[in-house]
């Protein structure tokens, strides 16, 4: 058999050659959109990765703190000790704080500035108590605005207890006033905090008759974990304090004040949103609080150098169900629900809020922008010189008479008489 081949014509070798010697240079250009298409995809892999570590550090419970402040030295006597620590931001604002060490297990209480050293970098201040752990000793630590470890420790008598939340008990501490006072307050601790941190509260509304119950709550470390181990920003965590006005009910109260701070006063407003008992809430205070986590995480993909893209990102995995995966939740988390200077003309309880313009974890902005948006309900009063959740510590005296006036103010003869033998006028309730 004879296999018969056409005869090329000279234009058909032509294009030949021109294909041949063009061939090396296809070969790259597709080596090059190979490249281009895996580089993208190792980016897009590195921007989900980031985002989904992003997320998980915001909703994966801090079971350990990180322990970021240096112990120089601790000087002075026995019976009166100095601590010398760097110079920050933080220890050399006036006020008192406290010192955690040897992983949590030890406490102290700091008290005011005796030296302060520019060129060394260094600032001294009094040690005024040592509640635990062996302080001398101590090489870092961590500080903290909640200055007493249980409210034996601020003078107060207290009851330890239980509140029946999803999963079982929480523990809780029960500070009672005066009877004839129906109207409790509820403390409601932040993200990576403690019911420690309300204690600062308990004698400003004691003063006032009230009953004061510091709530433990799911993923604290006290009470017990959710189901998937991660925080709801507030969307879940609200149903324990709807557990803790149940119970605040069923021995004696007639009505409740929510106190949240920071983490907490996203719960807070939650709880005043969507609890049964939310007629029950007569005001909310809350200090340094979270009005709105798109604010938030914007304000931290900054701070952290994230891309506004992966911030967004961020929040997409977190508000969505197919970021499920990543995120860790059993459930995606509408951050818009939670976005109170959108919602203002929805908060139905009076507030007050009390928030640092130097906050350095959660800006004070949308805390302003609310009250603007809101100001029959809302009333804002700005502090200085302190870092997050530490407006007390910063100036107590103010805290507590702001507090004090305003409820006065808000609740009046629910507060057993105080009002008229305080002299403060009563004002009508904001909500007509």
């Amino acid at each position: 058999m004879v296999l018969f081949v056409p005869r090329k014509s000279p234009e058909a070798i032509a294009a030949e050659e021109a294909a041949d010697a063009a061939l090396p240079w296809m070969r790259w250009i597709t080596l090059g959109a190979m490249v281009g298409a895996g580089t993208g995809s190792v980016l897009a892999a590195a921007s989900s990765g980031i985002a989904s570590y992003f997320a998980r550090q915001l909703l994966t419970p801090v079971r350990e703190h990180v322990q970021n402040l240096e112990i120089l030295a601790v000087v002075g006597s026995e019976e009166h000790p100095e601590i010398i620590l760097p110079a920050t931001v933080e220890t050399t604002a006036p006020g008192v704080y406290s010192v955690y060490f040897d992983g949590g297990a030890g406490q102290a209480r700091i008290g005011a500035i005796t030296s302060y050293s520019p060129q060394d970098r260094t600032v001294q201040r009094r040690v005024e108590k040592v509640y635990s752990g062996d302080l001398a000793t101590a090489r870092r630590g961590w500080w903290g605005g909640a200055v007493y470890p249980d409210p034996a420790a601020a003078g107060l008598a207290n009851e330890e207890v239980k509140i029946n939340v999803e999963g079982g008990p929480a523990p809780a501490w029960l500070v009672r006033g005066d009877a004839a006072c129906r109207t409790w307050a509820i403390m409601v601790h932040g993200r990576g905090a403690t019911r420690q941190e309300g204690i600062r509260a308990v004698p400003t509304v004691r003063q006032l008759g009230m009953t004061s119950l510091l709530i433990s709550y799911r993923n604290d470390g006290e009470a017990p974990a959710a189901p998937d181990g991660r925080y709801g920003l507030g969307l879940t965590e609200w149903l324990d304090v709807e557990a803790a006005i149940s119970y605040a009910l069923e021995h004696g109260a007639h009505n409740v004040v929510l106190f949240g701070w920071s983490m907490g006063g996203a719960i807070s407003l939650q709880a005043a949103d969507q609890s049964i008992h939310r007629n029950r809430i007569r005001a909310l205070v809350l200090d340094a609080p979270v009005i709105n986590w798109i604010d938030v995480l914007a304000y931290q993909a900054r701070l952290n150098r994230i891309p506004a893209a992966i911030g967004r990102f961020t929040q997409w995995l977190i508000s969505n169900r197919a970021g499920r995966l990543l995120t860790g939740l059993a459930s995606p988390l509408d951050l818009r629900k939670m976005n109170w200077v959108a919602r203002a003309d929805q908060l139905s309880v009076p507030t007050l809020i009390l928030h640092n313009e130097n906050d350095d974890f959660v800006p004070y902005g949308p805390s302003a922008e609310l009250a603007e948006q809101n100001p029959r309900l809302v009333t804002f009063e700005r502090f200085s010189g302190a870092g997050h959740t530490k407006e007390w510590n910063v100036d107590p005296e103010r805290w507590e008479s702001t507090v004090q006036e305003w409820l006065l103010g808000v609740l009046g003869p629910a507060l057993t008489g105080y009002a008229k033998e305080a002299g403060v006028p009563h004002r009508a309730d904001p909500r007509g």
